[in-house]
């Protein structure tokens, strides 16, 4: 059985609820004491505290909860059904043996629905599961919470053990439960299937106070035994109900699972929702006073955050796995775990090879020219990719970009005492007025590079070297790629040739030239 402390449940408790189907309430209340006797008789002390399994729930009024305006609409529904009068007709019904106490049926229930809530059954019907899945109605014989519109029995749950009281029972609760359960020989005690294995789980679980458990449960159980069989019956059943609610049977819905928006917005204090705003409760203006300039600030400051936040891209995970995947998959040639790799590493083979690869080779591997293709970064990387990059660019009279952006890049390694005179010569010669390579860069770059310039560190030229590779990559490196002399390297048609061997080439043929004249 569960219970909660009295002051909570009195927090929790509605005004007329003193008077709810044969005063449940106050039944389980005593029920309590009676263990306590039982125990007391027994020398053995009873744990009230709040960590025990029959006095831990705890939880905050009502009105705290997200789904209270729900709970209280589906409420005041089920005390309408409960009038004597106008309501739902509720009856014992007696079999040749048996008394059937305290239930209606899922025509009858149907049919006042219609009547009162102006509905046909097909919305009637839909209306009924969503109370019986929140436990306001249950069958009496099964353990799925769902209504249909025949003579199947059904039974009002006890206001105490409404939703609205905010339970938040606990697994040593559900096996005090589970193991009364097996002490009473009746056949509509007789655990399902799923219940014994959660039985068995529990037991594992916790194996080091599974005495204390069955303590407790034996306890409930004698003090059950002394109740009138009637209302043995309708107890036992409303408590089935509602860990048929809290514990639900595979297959069916857990109402009883807090949706994650809900519980931030109702949860979260005023002044952690504008923490970052700097705003407090006082600074977030009311509807009866006007506005203050400091509350008018503070909302200004919000629609800002606002704004950034509908700029920032939120990526699924199975986007990302799919990029992930399609990277691994790009260079998976390139991984020495899978593929052999054209060299051997000269720290286990001894052989020099890899590093006069440089000197030794007359033609580039069609691998190693398929790798620029990958990024801007992966050609940059490539010594002979970057002179031939870099001659691609000259050609476009583009070339400066590059340059420029080398040497941003040198700055950021060069000591302090050098950073001064380099950061001035990179000025004078891409972005100041006389400058020898101009480069060109947007307004807004050229305006921050010229405030960093006023206290000149390593990274005073980030954003326009930022700028300047971003424009590399998006247009003069797919400019490359689809050039003929990126192709021809690729089809393996073309040597390797050094920037500095065609400038001593063509110098020669000058001054043969010139003597020969």
């Amino acid at each position: 059985m569960v219970t909660m402390n009295s002051e909570q449940s009195a927090c929790r408790r509605k005004p007329g609820e003193n008077n709810d189907i044969g005063g449940t309430a106050d039944r389980y209340r005593s029920r309590d004491n009676q263990i306590d006797q039982c125990n007391n008789q027994n020398g053995q002390a009873v744990d009230k505290s709040p960590s025990s399994p029959t006095y831990h729930i705890t939880a905050s009024c009502a009105e705290d909860t997200p789904n209270y305006l729900v709970y209280q609409k589906m409420e005041d529904i089920v005390e309408k059904m409960s009038d004597e009068v106008t309501g739902v007709p509720v009856k014992t019904v007696k079999n040749f043996m048996t008394k059937t106490p305290s239930v209606f049926t899922g025509t009858d229930l149907i049919s006042w629905m219609m009547k009162a809530m102006a509905i046909d059954d097909q919305e009637a019907l839909h209306v009924a599961h969503l109370m019986a899945s929140h436990g306001y109605f249950f069958p009496i014989d099964d353990h799925c919470l769902t209504v249909k519109n025949d003579n199947t029995f059904y039974r009002f749950q006890t206001p105490y053990f409404w939703p609205s009281n905010c339970w938040e029972p606990e697994n040593t609760d559900y096996a005090v439960y589970l193991c009364k359960r097996t002490m009473q020989n009746k056949t509509r005690l007789e655990l399902a299937d799923y219940e014994a294995e959660n039985l068995a789980k529990l037991q594992k679980m916790f194996s080091r106070k599974w005495e204390f458990i069955f303590m407790q449960a034996e306890a409930q159980s004698k003090v059950d035994k002394k109740r009138d069989k009637l209302e043995r019956k309708v107890l036992d059943s409303q408590e089935r109900a509602f860990w048929d609610v809290y514990r639900p049977m595979p297959g069916c819905v857990n109402t009883t699972e807090m949706d994650i928006k809900k519980a931030c917005r109702t949860y979260k204090p005023i002044s952690k929702l504008n923490k970052h705003l700097g705003m407090t409760s006082t600074d977030i203006p009311s509807h009866s006073g006007s506005f203050s300039i400091s509350s008018i600030e503070s909302l200004n400051k919000e629609i800002e955050m606002l704004k950034s936040r509908l700029d920032r891209s939120n990526i699924k995970v199975s986007k990302v796995s799919e990029a992930l995947i399609a990277y691994f998959e790009q260079y998976v040639e390139y991984d020495p775990f899978f593929i052999q790799p054209e060299f051997t590493n000269p720290w286990i083979s001894d052989n020099p090879e890899m590093w006069e690869q440089e000197k030794l080779a007359k033609e580039i591997s069609t691998r190693r020219v398929k790798r620029w293709g990958f990024s801007l970064q992966e050609l940059l990387q490539d010594p002979i990719g970057r002179e031939q990059f870099i001659r691609f660019l000259d050609k476009e009279f583009s070339g400066e970009n590059l340059k420029f952006w080398e040497a941003v890049q040198e700055l950021k390694t060069l000591p302090q005492k050098e950073v001064q005179n380099k950061v001035n010569e990179i000025w004078n010669e891409y972005l100041g007025p006389d400058a020898s390579c101009p480069i060109n860069v947007d307004c807004q770059s050229y305006e921050l590079t010229k405030k960093h310039l006023q206290k000149p560190d390593r990274w005073c030229f980030d954003i326009t070297a930022a700028h300047v590779y971003h424009l590399m990559k998006s247009d003069s490196y797919s400019r490359y790629l689809r050039s003929e002399m990126y192709k021809d390297f690729l089809s393996g048609s073309k040597k390797k040739t050094s920037v500095k061997g065609i400038r001593s080439i063509v110098s020669f043929s000058g001054r043969r030239d010139t003597a020969t004249s």
